[in-house]
C-alpha cells in the first residue's frame, strides 16, 4: 500500500512538473520555413543591438549520424544589459541565459517557434517574479519573435 501511494505521488508530481514546464513554453506558428524564420530572427536580434552567440542546426547534426530529423534550428542570443541583472539576482540563472529560441517543422509541415517564458526563471532560480529584467526579456522575446514570424 505504501509503495503504491509513493508511486502515485511520484507520478502525480511528474505530471504536474511536465504540465508546469509546458505552461512555460511560448509557441508561435511562422508562415516561413525554419531556416527563413531563424534568418529573420537573427536579423531582428542584431537590429535590436543584441548579440547572436550561436545558431545550431539540429537536423544537420542528425544527418551527420545518418539520422533523420525534420528541420530544427536554435538561435542563442542575448544582451548583457538585460542578462547581467538576472545573474546578479541569482547566478544560477546563467543556466537559462543567453536566451534561446527554437524553430522546428512539426508533423503537419508547419514551422513552430518556441521559447521558454522568462518568468519561468523566477521560480527556478528564486528571483522576484516582478523583477524588471524579466519584464524586459519577455518584451524583447515577444517583439523579436513577432518580427521573425510576421507574414511580410
Amino acid at each position: 500500500m505504501i509503495r503504491s501511494l509513493t508511486l502515485s505521488l511520484a507520478l502525480g508530481t511528474a505530471l504536474l512538473t511536465t504540465s508546469a514546464l509546458a505552461d512555460d513554453m511560448i509557441k508561435i506558428t511562422s508562415p516561413h520555413s525554419v531556416s527563413d524564420t531563424i534568418d529573420r530572427l537573427e536579423q531582428a536580434v542584431e537590429g535590436a543591438g543584441a548579440t547572436v552567440f550561436a545558431r545550431v542546426d539540429h537536423a544537420a547534426g542528425a544527418a551527420k549520424v545518418d539520422a533523420e530529423l525534420r528541420p530544427t534550428q536554435l538561435l542563442i542570443f542575448g544582451n548583457p544589459k538585460i542578462g547581467t541583472p538576472a545573474m546578479q539576482a541569482a547566478q544560477t540563472s546563467g543556466l537559462d541565459l543567453p536566451l534561446r529560441v527554437l524553430a522546428y517543422e512539426n508533423e503537419a509541415g508547419e514551422t513552430v517557434v518556441v521559447y521558454r517564458a522568462p518568468a519561468a526563471m523566477a521560480e527556478a532560480h528564486g528571483i522576484d517574479a516582478e523583477a524588471p529584467f524579466l519584464q524586459t526579456m519577455t518584451g524583447a522575446l515577444n517583439k523579436l519573435t513577432s518580427k521573425a514570424t510576421a507574414a511580410e
